[in-house]
């Protein structure tokens, strides 16, 4: 596809890793209501739960988290202890012993956790609820400071995935980024968990940094590729510093333009892809074999505040500062400080700071755009008899699609909108398109290359 093309629709949009979208979170929402919330769960269904862990030892220029900086562990164990409290409150809350099909611990950086805290957390988690034979319990790892003895906890915990930070292996790319982080590092940690049963290994790798090429991005991945890896995760940096004021610290001069920013993402698509693996929604790559591109062949992929996953929880519960829950009633997001995260929880009442509760047709939308951003195809028929609606009620929508057929972006027949393999970058533009709420409130989004 021509890129002055996708340049006309390469918009600011939101990643839709939730709908309604966070950005659209009100503030002022009682504790009450949420404990209405969690207890309106039916006893039976499977939780998906995170666990925020809100701290890192430096600050990586291009981050887009909500993290703090430490160099003691003491703010750290303090956290903890009021994180093991809402863990514990959660539980009585809903009712001790609720099955646990998923979980997942980000950050920050969990694994700046030492391994006797680590396993506290695990012991806090197993009181509280029950997890499946069959639970995915998933951690991100930064490889410059963990230890093998700390692998070994989160493994003993339970853990049987792990996605390693590695963004770029240029040694240029990572000082532009302040991440340095030798290759031979990474690879004595993917090591390290083979050789305590962790088998489950994704790589995180970012196109759209600081003086990164084509070339230097295909060789990163060649790399990588020694590892053995079963994913990765290939995501643009999205430079917003308005949002995140660090990263006015990245020269802008030196960012990659558009055209070599696709450029980068399709090279390193192209490459991916001849390793074997299967290209997944709009960022992951999986081996065929891989739990994570068996769901996207079976139709069951999902995309959350994690991305693309396998979990198949329609309820997920999140702890810590900042942390974001889903639940069949709305959305919900805990107080992102961490001092008032702590309060609260300290004087016994849930940190909730801010919800929105679905209403309308918010879950039908939900769910054409998770369609549209797992697979790149809707059949609104079929979504619409799944909620008892009726096309017609999108006759705006397919209206407006008529721009995007017209630039072959994707194509419209009998209800089914397809995205054109060649312009799947810019399947969240037209997302946009459903998102009853797009475009009503001033924000500042990523594009969509």
């Amino acid at each position: 596809m021509k890129t002055e093309i996708i340049q006309k629709y390469d918009k600011g949009v939101p990643r839709y890793t939730s709908y309604p979208t966070a950005h659209l979170f009100k503030p002022d929402f009682e504790a009450s209501t949420y404990v209405d919330w969690l207890q309106a769960i039916p006893k039976e269904m499977p939780l998906s739960l995170y666990s925020h862990i809100p701290y890192c030892d430096s600050l990586c220029w291009f981050c887009g988290c909500h993290t703090k900086i430490t160099q003691k562990y003491k703010p750290i164990q303090e956290y903890m202890g009021s994180l093991h409290k809402e863990i514990l409150m959660t539980a009585d809350a809903m009712g001790r012993g609720r099955p646990v099909n998923h979980m997942h611990f980000g950050g920050g950086s969990p694994t700046i956790l030492e391994p006797e805290d680590v396993k506290k957390l695990f012991q806090t988690f197993n009181e509280a609820f029950t997890f499946t034979d069959d639970a995915e319990i998933a951690v991100e790892i930064d490889p410059r400071d963990i230890s093998q003895e700390a692998i070994r906890a989160w493994a003993q915990g339970g853990v049987n995935r792990a996605s390693l930070g590695v963004q770029d292996i240029q040694d240029k790319v990572q000082r532009a980024i302040n991440r340095i982080q030798p290759i031979e590092q990474t690879a004595k940690v993917a090591k390290w968990l083979h050789e305590e049963g962790v088998h489950g290994i994704n790589m995180d790798l970012m196109y759209g940094l600081p003086y990164q090429t084509v070339d230097s991005v295909l060789e990163t991945i060649r790399q990588v590729m020694t590892m053995a890896p079963e994913r990765i995760a290939l995501f643009g940096y999205a430079h917003i510093p308005s949002l995140k004021p660090h990263q006015r610290l990245i020269p802008e001069e030196v960012l990659p333009d558009f055209n070599e920013r696709f450029e980068q993402q399709e090279a390193a698509a192209e490459l991916l892809q001849s390793y074997g693996f299967v290209r997944i929604g709009l960022d992951h790559f999986a081996k065929p074999d891989d739990p994570m591109a068996v769901a996207f062949k079976n139709g069951t992929l999902r995309r959350n505040f994690q991305g693309y996953t396998t979990d198949k929880a329609d309820a997920m519960i999140g702890f810590g500062a900042s942390s974001i829950g889903a639940l069949p009633n709305g959305f919900v997001q805990n107080i992102v400080a961490i001092r008032n995260y702590r309060a609260a929880i300290d004087s016994g009442t849930f940190a909730v700071a801010k919800s929105i509760p679905f209403q309308g047709k918010d879950k039908l939308r939900a769910a054409i755009i998770e369609q549209l951003m797992c697979y790149h195809e809707v059949d609104l028929n079929n979504i619409c008899e799944k909620f008892q609606s009726s096309i017609d009620e999108f006759d705006y929508e397919i209206s407006a699609l008529r721009s995007f057929t017209d630039d072959n972006i994707v194509r419209y027949q009998d209800g089914v909108i397809s995205v054109q393999h060649d312009a799947r970058a810019l399947v969240r533009s037209v997302c946009a398109l459903f998102d009853e709420y797009h475009g009503s409130r001033e924000m500042t989004y990523s594009q969509a290359v």
